[in-house]
């Protein structure tokens, strides 16, 4: 298998690890993403947090009552999600995984799409329909600027069986716009394939 895009750079998990504890230290609200995922959830919801990093996100998902699932396939990444003790961390790969079960949402953040293995996003988006429940929630953020578009990304949604609720520019809830460098995306699983494909 080929590498992601993460890993043709050998020092980009550790960069993501210093960048936000220096965030962390320096004050910067780090929870924006969580905030909005957590508006879409139902109170104690399963969440499956793929692409997870550090667990920042997952972590405040679980201290806002939501039992979080974390995927990471990079094991410096991973080893920084096990710090957080409300998680349940996995070491794979999201064109594979397979948990076994499903979940109410799936939480996507932090350029996890556009860091994939070139030509395989399909494939993870048709893989975590796979792990959602009917009427299930994926919640996904990337940045604008990258090989994989936000209307290819839309595409394969579609093809996948979910049904696009809303895009925006940013995590705090401003409209999308032409140009915008950022985009969030927040998409409901209806369709029947997505749906039958977790009994085939």
């Amino acid at each position: 298998m080929a590498p992601t895009r993460w890993q043709r750079s050998a020092a980009a998990s550790r960069r993501y690890v210093e960048r936000f504890d220096r965030l962390e230290r320096d004050g910067v609200d780090l929870h924006g993403e969580a905030r909005l995922i957590d508006a879409v959830l139902p109170r104690g919801a399963d969440v499956l947090d793929a692409g997870c990093g550090t667990g920042r996100v997952g972590a405040e998902l679980a201290r806002r009552g939501h039992r979080v699932t974390a995927v990471d396939l990079d094991p410096v990444l991973v080893a920084q999600a096990r710090a957080h003790s409300n998680l349940v961390v996995h070491q794979a790969d999201l064109a594979t995984l397979d948990l076994g079960t499903d979940f109410d949402a799936v939480a996507m953040a932090g350029n996890v799409m556009v860091f994939l293995e070139p030509g395989t996003e399909r494939r993870v988006v048709a893989n975590v329909a796979r792990h959602l429940r009917p009427d299930g929630v994926f919640v996904a953020g990337f940045a604008t600027d990258r090989d994989y578009r936000v209307e290819q990304f839309h595409d394969d949604l579609r093809a996948a069986g979910f049904t696009v609720e809303t895009t925006l520019s940013t995590w705090d809830l401003r409209p999308w716009h032409d140009g915008a460098d950022w985009a969030v995306t927040i998409a409901r699983l209806h369709g029947p394939l997505a749906i039958g494909s977790k009994n085939e």
